[in-house]
């Protein structure tokens, strides 16, 4: 019976891993479907669709995948989405902005908004406690601190943070397509490249909020219509551990 239990957990795990796998390359389509169609399908002359093939490559979605959706693009038959926002606090009273391409803005609406209300939060504004920026992310293997944090003095980027994950090279939102040609150009190119959000400040949350909050996030991360969620809370490396045993 113990193995047998042990190879349903194994099924469930891998059934959940692919469902997910999945959700992934549909948001990774959308936005490729959107950068194409909006720039124009040749990756040299748009930089979000460069940025959008790169984060694909970087999730190993399959080439077909990607082919089908710059042809949708190209199609006369592609569906048309909406860039939204939504803004909220969730559990612990952390700050948290939704981003999400959709086509029907009502039923997205209905779902974040549900997902806040089931966990104690409401919308509401709260980008004051963010800041707009160009994010460009390289792996460690790019170079060490010093190289890439110079490399970003000269490419014009605003702030770099190096750590054992890689380098997160920021710059003003007007300066990103320029510091990332140029960055390119030094390092070549990088896992990711967008627009982003970062925390001007953070809430540090506990083990005992810890949970719900992630659970939340999830949630919110988890429908097709969300590309992505920022938030400014800091959970602890030994409680992140301690909730993963």
């Amino acid at each position: 019976m113990a193995g047998h239990s042990k190879f349903k957990n194994i099924m469930y795990r891998k059934g959940a891993q692919d469902a997910r796998r999945a959700k992934l390359f549909t948001k990774l389509a959308k936005e490729i479907q959107v950068s194409a169609k909006e720039g124009g399908d040749d990756p040299s002359s748009n930089p979000r669709l460069r940025a959008a093939l790169a984060e694909a490559r970087k999730n190993s979605m399959p080439k077909d995948n990607i082919e089908r959706a710059l042809k949708r693009a190209t199609g006369g038959d592609a569906t048309e989405y909406e860039a939204v926002r939504y803004e909220g606090m969730g559990p612990g009273n952390v700050a948290v902005i939704v981003e999400a391409l959709t086509d029907n803005r009502n039923r997205t609406a209905a779902e974040v908004r549900s997902t806040f209300t089931k966990f104690g939060g409401a919308l509401s504004t709260v980008a004051f406690n963010f800041e707009r920026v160009g994010y460009i992310h390289y792996p460690a293997e790019a170079g060490d601190a010093e190289a890439v944090l110079e490399a970003a003095i000269l490419a014009g980027a605003s702030d770099v943070e190096s750590g054992d994950e890689g380098h997160d090279v920021y710059t003003e939102p007007d300066d990103f397509s320029a510091v990332r040609a140029a960055l390119e150009e030094s390092l070549g190119e990088p896992d990711t490249a967008r627009l982003d959000w970062r925390a001007l400040n953070t809430i540090e949350v506990g083990e005992e909020q810890a949970p719900s909050l992630l659970k939340f996030i999830d949630l919110l991360e988890d429908s097709d219509d969300v590309q992505r969620v920022c938030a400014n809370y800091d959970i602890a490396d030994d409680v992140l551990e301690r909730l993963q045993d």
